[in-house]
């Protein structure tokens, strides 16, 4: 049971926490970033990943079952209402159109991204083929569930579940795309991608690293950039964003937000590097909670975005929503269950929670994956989240 705003209180039993089909809901944390166009962050909850992968892995890359990786991905596309466009992330400077570059292949969308498929259940649909969505989501006057409760988000939506459902993405193949074998989906090697269609999601996957995602609505363009320490040294925003302004963006009218990573107390890398990292970038030199010298690489993201063009006061915070989210989930039955046994911290969630001081970092926040939490843990794997943008 959980108490609301105005004092109600209202029964858990309200929202499922499972499709028709049985199979459990992504819990994402949505931004309304500009009118039309939607943010969402993935969070550990809602999937069927087990183990280190635990429970709502969306990265094919690190182990991970590769029939759970796909049913996770299919109910993210629902959760959202659209499909999902994914590339190769190499912590480079690269941005492709994902206009030209999509291609439907998945049950979720266009997977680029060079991961393991499944072979067990491969993908018969064809091009013609449209989106077919089932779509629970809540809105700023509908309650919002965890585990254990359920709550009345003040403003807007705070945390998401959807139907579990496929969906298919319409779009043409790229020639420089690499072509994979029997168990792989082809790769497309970027760390940024930009679209002007209305009804696909550019996601990024992240577990420590830095999403940025743009738009500009006037213009009817979205960006999507991962910004690794690497990522950022070599431009990959200025290119994301120039990619952006070919396809009829302006830099003074595109808004922007930094989606959840490691913060500047907690990205440890050494004397060497962060010295090279605060001559590129002045000021994101840091001291970090372990004693040793870090980055701080939303700092150096948000001058990236001012060198690109884009106006400070246009870069939105995503720190007060997730905050709420945390707060939200702070007694979830799921997230307290992951805490008791991921060996990544304290088992007590209230514990988990109350250390956390920066919501948005993926160390800190239980909420998301890590790698460095789970290096720390000495653990051999961990997941991956996916910031995702998608104009509607």
């Amino acid at each position: 049971m959980s108490e609301t705003s105005d004092g109600t209180i209202l029964s858990s039993n309200a929202i499922a926490a499972t499709d028709k089909a049985g199979n459990p809901i992504p819990v994402t944390i949505p931004i309304d970033l500009a009118p039309g166009v939607r943010v969402v962050y993935t969070t550990r909850l809602g999937g069927l990943s087990a183990g280190d992968w635990g429970d709502c892995n969306l990265g094919g890359k690190s182990g991970d079952d590769p029939a759970h990786v796909r049913s996770n991905r299919e109910a993210l596309a629902a959760t959202l209402g659209a499909p999902l466009s994914l590339v190769g992330q190499v912590h480079s400077g690269h941005a492709i159109d994902a206009d030209e570059a999509m291609r439907r292949n998945a049950s979720y969308g266009s997977d680029l991204s060079g991961t393991l498929a499944d072979p067990a259940r491969p993908y018969a649909g064809d091009d013609d083929e449209e989106i077919e969505t089932e779509v629970e989501e809540t809105s700023e006057t509908e309650t919002i569930a965890s585990a254990d409760g359920i709550v009345v988000a003040e403003e807007t939506t705070v945390v998401e579940r959807a139907g579990h459902v496929g969906s298919t993405a319409n779009a043409d193949s790229a020639e420089h795309i690499e072509q994979a074998d029997a168990d792989h989906f082809p790769m497309l090697q970027a760390d940024g991608q930009v679209s002007s269609q209305k009804g696909v999601a550019l996601g990024m996957f992240a577990a420590d690293c830095l999403p940025v995602l743009l738009a500009d609505p006037d213009a009817g363009v979205i960006g999507a950039c991962h910004c690794g320490r690497k990522g950022l040294q070599r431009g990959v925003i200025g290119s994301t964003v120039e990619l952006m302004v070919a396809k009829g963006a302006k830099p003074e009218c595109i808004v922007a937000t930094l989606g959840p990573c490691i913060c500047g107390d907690c990205y440890e890398v050494g004397d060497e590097i962060a010295d090279e990292f605060d001559a590129q970038f002045p000021g994101t030199f840091t001291l970090t909670r372990f004693g040793g010298p870090g980055i701080d690489i939303a700092k150096a993201a948000l001058q990236e975005l001012a060198k690109a063009g884009v106006p400070r006061e246009r870069v939105i915070d995503s720190a007060p929503r997730v905050r709420a989210a945390t707060q939200y989930l702070d007694h979830d039955a799921e997230l307290a269950d992951l805490c008791a046994k991921d060996g990544e911290g304290p088992e007590d969630l209230a514990e988990r929670i109350g250390a956390v001081r920066h919501s948005l970092c993926t160390l800190e926040n239980p909420l998301f994956y890590s790698h460095r939490r789970t290096s720390l843990a000495h653990k051999e794997h961990e997941g991956r989240l996916l910031a995702l943008i998608v104009r509607q």
